[in-house]
């Protein structure tokens, strides 16, 4: 996904980088990538209505990620996470999130995640709600 432009995502979520997401090298450590991908999407579904972090009875759980890294982000640069939906099945769906650094036309890193939807109670897989499924749509890339 390195030469993927900006246009290829519909919702995109700015994430400013702090101090000590550097590392001795100077650049933002990898397992941060992570936690930028986790708060792009989390973000969009709580903002959106459709994700109740404490009382919800039906969650997501990351079952899979992945990401390759193609060029360096450092504290004070800002983090422009695409969001895009791959994948929609019945009880997960892939994600793919880009990370553009600041401006720039081309990702720093892309990755996707793997959320299958469990029932808090039980841990146990269930079918994405119909409103989460509607929203997931609109970023769905066919």
């Amino acid at each position: 996904m390195r030469e993927t432009p900006r246009s290829a995502f519909a919702h995109f979520c700015a994430i400013p980088t702090r101090w000590m997401d550097n590392d001795v090298y100077g650049h933002v450590n990898n397992v941060h990538y992570y936690s930028y991908f986790d708060t792009a999407v989390n973000r969009f579904m709580i903002e959106r209505g459709v994700l109740d972090i404490h009382h919800g009875d039906v969650v997501g759980f990351v079952v899979e990620s992945g990401c390759q890294y193609f060029a360096p982000v450092a504290f004070p640069d800002t983090v422009h996470a695409g969001v895009r939906v791959a994948k929609l099945g019945n009880s997960s769906v892939r994600y793919e999130i880009a990370l553009y650094r600041n401006d720039d036309p081309l990702p720093a890193a892309s990755g996707h995640f793997v959320h299958v939807y469990v029932e808090r109670k039980s841990n146990r897989p269930v079918p994405i709600p119909d409103e989460t499924r509607a929203l997931l749509a609109t970023l769905l890339v066919t």
